[in-house]
């Protein structure tokens, strides 16, 4: 989805994208916390009344930013995927992506903390407030309490989900994939991340940092496979 950039003025057509378009760019710039609607609103160069017509809120525009943030970041782990070169050996060749898509997810939030903040963040509403019912971003099971898309329908979670399942596949004879093996796996890869973004990983070197990336990454594919 392309940006608009700061003191754009919004002439015609899509509004309501150009203002989606306008808070992922404050979403990039600094996370959920900076997507309001008044201030997509400027940066198009509407009127607040004129974007209340497609949005009731910031809830409801942040719902469309997560749900941007959440494909950009399925896109990621895909990428990282493609590049992985082929392998004979079908367990070789699912380990390796399974892999590349733990990369492609760490990556992304390390290239866009902004967006994968926002992509597991959950609009809270002022009912939300008032009931004690606001969630913060997590990464509990990937579902928000007023939505519901499920873990299931998160691409990010599919796409592990999908290649734990071809790992499970390769071996002698065939197994199912471990209980909940799916979650552990987010789990790890989305701990990671916040661990690179927000706590004392984030003050590694860049060598020890890649070491831990590696290190994390390679238990998560050992442990899909132990019997």
């Amino acid at each position: 989805m392309p940006g608009i950039s700061g003191g754009k003025t919004y002439h015609h057509g899509d509004l309501r994208n150009a203002l989606i378009c306008a808070a992922v760019d404050l979403a990039t710039e600094g996370g959920p916390e900076r997507v309001v609607l008044r201030e997509a609103a400027r940066r198009v160069g509407v009127s607040p009344t004129a974007a209340y017509r497609h949005f009731d809120g910031r809830g409801e525009l942040l719902a469309a930013v997560r749900e941007h943030a959440r494909r950009a970041l399925a896109d990621s782990m895909e990428r990282a995927a493609l590049r992985v070169p082929g392998a004979d050996d079908p367990a070789l060749a699912a380990e390796a992506r399974l892999a590349a898509l733990c990369h492609g997810y760490v990556a992304f939030a390390v290239d866009q903390p902004g967006l994968y903040r926002s992509a597991f963040s959950a609009p809270r509403t002022a009912s939300d407030a008032t009931a004690g019912h606001g969630a913060a971003p997590g990464p509990s099971a990937g579902a928000d309490p007023d939505a519901e898309d499920g873990c299931s329908d998160v691409r990010a979670f599919s796409l592990l989900t999908d290649a734990l399942a071809a790992l499970a596949a390769t071996a002698r004879p065939p197994r199912p994939p471990r209980p909940a093996a799916e979650a552990a796996a987010w789990s790890a890869v989305h701990g990671l991340s916040l661990l690179l973004l927000e706590g004392p990983l984030r003050r590694l070197p860049a060598q020890r940092r890649a070491d831990v990336v590696e290190s994390t990454l390679a238990m998560v594919v050992s442990g899909t496979r132990a019997d």
